[in-house]
């Protein structure tokens, strides 16, 4: 199997995807088209990650959450919060 080498600028690329695909997500919610409070499912089917890169995100406690019982819980605004806390800004040369 062959092997891919991972750079910092492949994973600068993946956050800054990810980070867009959450903010798409929050615009949706602003507008009324999407629910307050999304399941783990609803987060992997719109921002298109895998259950462990959502665990790694919960882990790492870049995405807050809540626990009832046994499903876990996404607050829209709260990762409106994060969108914002973790805006990156290219300078132009």
């Amino acid at each position: 199997m062959p092997t891919s080498i991972i750079t910092t600028d492949d994973l600068q690329d993946f956050k800054m995807e990810l980070l867009q695909d959450i903010k798409e997500l929050l615009n949706q919610q602003k507008s009324g088209k999407i629910k307050k409070y999304l399941k783990s499912a609803e987060v992997m089917d719109y921002l298109k990650i895998s259950p462990g890169t959502l665990q790694n995100l919960r882990i790492k406690g870049i995405l807050p959450y809540t626990k009832i019982g046994g499903i876990i819980y996404y607050d829209a605004s709260e990762i409106q919060k994060v969108m914002e806390e973790n805006r990156v800004q290219h300078l132009e040369y």
